[in-house]
């Protein structure tokens, strides 16, 4: 009875180890994702080092029946989303690392900004949630989009500066379907839409959900990937987790 009862506890333990994983794996792939804000772009909405979870139940995009047995909803103007941005680099069509920004136009819009005022459908939009990093007299590329000149808008991609005359309409740019346009709250510390064009519908996972951690981290940390590097973060992290982490941030709601 003992020897028996040994196997029943192990093969309980190793089953119950089994179901963990395949819960954590579910879990992972269509409930729920860890983010880290690694750049200012979403300032002060998102700020450097908060740690998010993405909420993939709400819209991302998922084949067949899994569309149907989730409830996925529609992707609405003033969304933050977290998507993979559509080109690993001008060569390839292979989506690179994970972005996250705030939906501006939906299929169908016709976009424009004039003196950095939002323009959506000809009727101009409020939005409580933009920083402006420098006075409205010091212009920036995208201040003004579309531009009128495409030559005048600083940092786009070439593949970009080819496709975006396309999608020009009398002085606004129509977003073709299953497309949005995204900008950045941070308007002149944002690389988005204006600059390398559209996010794929089927290229976003999800939007943040909430804030469950938020740590002091420097703008350039993303920039120093070396093992050197990382150990002094871990240090940094360890000795400073007290006194460096935003108390006021943690389990904060993402609008």
């Amino acid at each position: 009875m003992t020897e028996g009862y040994k196997k029943s506890a192990t093969r309980d333990t190793v089953e119950s180890l089994v179901v963990t994983v395949i819960l954590a794996v579910f879990g992972t792939t269509f409930v729920i994702q860890a983010f880290k804000i690694p750049t200012g772009s979403m300032e002060d909405t998102l700020l450097i080092g908060d740690h998010l979870l993405v909420n993939k139940f709400a819209f991302a995009s998922q084949p067949g029946w899994i569309r149907h047995l989730f409830p996925y909803r529609r992707i609405n103007r003033d969304d933050v989303v977290v998507f993979k941005y559509p080109y690993r680099d001008d060569q390839t069509q292979e989506p690179g690392e994970h972005f996250v920004k705030r939906v501006i136009g939906v299929p169908g819009d016709r976009i424009r900004v004039a003196n950095r005022q939002v323009y959506v459908n000809g009727q101009p939009v409020s939005e409580p949630f933009v920083r402006h990093a420098y006075p409205a007299f010091d212009r920036h590329p995208g201040d003004d989009f579309p531009p009128a000149d495409i030559a005048d808008l600083g940092g786009a991609t070439p593949r970009w500066e080819d496709e975006l005359p396309s999608v020009i309409k009398n002085g606004e740019l129509i977003v073709p379907p299953d497309v949005y346009f995204v900008m950045g709250d941070n308007r002149e510390q944002s690389w988005d839409s204006r600059f390398w064009g559209f996010a794929p519908r089927d290229l976003i996972a999800g939007r943040p959900l909430l804030i469950y951690w938020s740590f002091e981290t420097p703008r350039d940390e993303y920039l120093h990937t070396g093992i050197t590097d990382r150990l002094a973060e871990i240090w940094d992290l360890v000795a400073h987790f007290l006194t460096k982490t935003r108390w006021r941030r943690t389990f904060r709601i993402v609008r």
